[in-house]
């Protein structure tokens, strides 16, 4: 027999051959393996996701942002580490979910978390440096007897610049660069004809960034005192200065025209004695201030204590009554004595298959007080204020999510009396059990050990249902008197939502205060319901 057949046959070299030739001979080595397609695949997506990074990196550098550095550059080590080590197999798996887990989760309510504690909002979104430069723009007038430049507006990609003859010589200037020696410029009379590098925007193309042309600004010089090219209609710019004076040494705010000085007090804003603040102001950390404020300002604990109150009373009966519901049509349904159990089955679950979004907004037509179906059909012609009606709009969004919610619960609970075993019912029935004793004694414990932990996840799902509330009522009828757009049937999520975007100034950090709090209650509640749970399986 050969050595190649004695390989064959036994797996192994024969007596003698080094074991780096044994090998070779059973088909290649494993570097040959390592090089073939799914290598060559890795490494490209590997280094797509480096190019990024690095991009990320780059970009993060020039703003300053080394928070993000330090999280890409982390990253970049531990895709090539992981993903080029032949001992990080798990890793390979679980990288990218930790890496969104990250992303979408922790770093969502650490941020979260950190502005609760500012007053991060319209008004205060950014440093104190940029709004005293916001401050000095907004306030900036024309210089009276200040003379006129004929304007020529040219830009470069995306960058606005102005030119002007000045003093016999053009110059040019950006929102960044004060205005300099335009290199290779044509001037024809007191006007720039044409910058080398730059387009000349004619009357059209002036027209189409007007408001990109009014809102630029370029230094005359690199003074600030000396205020600033501006213009109306893109033809003729003129010099503008700011009325307020901003004295870095004393960090006071001088108003040259009334002689009001604003000094920066603990909120993030240049205040006068009289209380008057100049805007924007800055970011700042103020405690737990977002914290107290629903409890403590007479304006809004009224409406808060209200919502919240609500929000329990919505996700406590809204489970109540989905649950009750669909317990009851799955205990109808599972008899094998009911006659096309499937059809029935199918068309119980109608309202499920629909987003819940079409089917509250359906419903909101539905209930219209002047032309909806429920009124104009079933109540004859009626006006019945169902949807602006404290009370009825209450009892309304309860009834649409009663609809809604109810096959999901009947599928549940469909599934749950399936999986007892027949025989424990039929050896309590031989032993006389009456049937509501077997389902009170036996088939409702069993069945709330499968069913409790998804009523607690359908509680805090209730509890934030914001697209129910957001599109039958929108969280009216509202209360008047609140420095916030709220009403008698917003729930604390739709709360949260109305604070960030809806109540014409922004304030984010209060509506972030307002998710911490919610959090922190479903987090209660849910390990209250898991824990009661256990003791259920213990029972």
């Amino acid at each position: 027999m050969s050595q190649q057949q004695t390989l064959d046959a036994q797996g192994e070299a024969p007596p003698g051959q080094p074991p780096q030739r044994r090998r070779s001979l059973g088909g290649g080595t494993s570097h040959a393996r390592d090089f073939g397609k799914g290598f060559f695949v890795k490494l490209v997506l590997v280094a797509l996701i480096d190019a990024v990074a690095v991009f990320g990196i780059l970009e993060a550098v020039a703003v300053q942002q080394w928070a993000i550095v330090a999280f890409l550059a982390v990253l970049l080590v531990a895709v090539n580490g992981v993903y080029f080590s032949r001992r990080a197999l798990p890793g390979k798996y679980l990288l990218p979910g930790l890496v969104f887990l990250f992303v979408y989760v922790v770093f969502t309510a650490i941020y979260t978390g950190y502005v609760a504690f500012t007053n991060y909002g319209d008004g205060h979104n950014s440093t104190k440096a940029d709004a005293v430069e916001a401050i000095l723009i907004q306030n900036e007038r024309r210089v009276e007897g200040s003379p006129a430049y004929p304007l020529t507006v040219v830009a470069q990609g995306d960058e606005l610049a102005f030119a002007v003859v000045q003093d016999g010589q053009a110059q040019l200037g950006t929102a960044e660069e004060p205005l300099a020696p335009a290199e290779g410029a044509t001037v024809e009379g007191d006007r720039v004809t044409g910058v080398a590098g730059w387009q000349t925007l004619d009357f059209a193309a002036l027209a189409q960034r007007q408001e990109e042309v009014v809102d630029l600004r370029v230094p005359a010089s690199d003074d600030p005192t000396d205020g600033s090219l501006r213009t109306q209609d893109g033809t003729t710019a003129y010099v503008y200065q700011s009325t307020i004076v901003y004295d870095e040494a004393a960090d006071t705010m001088t108003d040259t025209e009334t002689g009001t000085v604003y000094t920066p007090d603990s909120h993030g804003s240049f205040r006068a004695e009289d209380g008057t603040a100049l805007t924007p102001g800055w970011r700042v950390n103020v405690g737990l201030e977002n914290f107290t404020k629903a409890f403590t300002d007479p304006r809004i604990s009224g409406p808060f204590f209200s919502i919240l109150a609500w929000t329990f009373v919505f996700a406590i009966l809204s489970v109540v009554t989905t649950f009750a519901l669909g317990l009851a049509l799955a205990i109808v349904f599972n008899d094998p004595r009911v006659k096309g159990r499937r059809f029935y089955r199918s068309m119980l679950i109608l309202p499920y298959a629909f987003p819940g979004f079409l089917a509250a907004l359906v419903w909101k037509g539905m209930l219209n007080v002047d032309y909806g179906w429920v009124n104009e059909v079933l109540l004859g012609g009626a006006s019945v204020p169902w949807l602006t009606s404290p009370v009825l709009a209450k009892v309304s969004i309860l009834l649409v999510n009663l609809w809604l919610g109810f096959p999901y619960m009947f599928l549940v609970c469909t599934g749950a009396l399936q999986s007892i075993p027949g025989d424990v019912i039929e050896s309590a029935r031989v032993d006389g059990a009456s049937r509501w004793r077997v389902q009170r004694s036996i088939v409702f414990p069993l069945l709330m050990v499968s069913v409790a932990p998804l009523l607690v996840a359908s509680f805090a799902f209730n509890f934030n249902n914001f697209s129910l509330i957001y599109m039958l009522t929108g969280g009216g009828p509202n209360f008047e008197g609140t420095p916030i757009i709220v009403g008698h049937t917003d729930i604390l999520i739709s709360m949260v939502y109305s604070v960030a975007f809806e109540s014409g100034v922004k304030q984010y950090g209060f509506a972030s205060a307002l998710s911490i709090l919610i959090f922190v209650i479903v987090g209660v509640v849910s390990y209250l319901g898991f824990r009661q749970t256990r003791r259920l399986e213990n029972f």
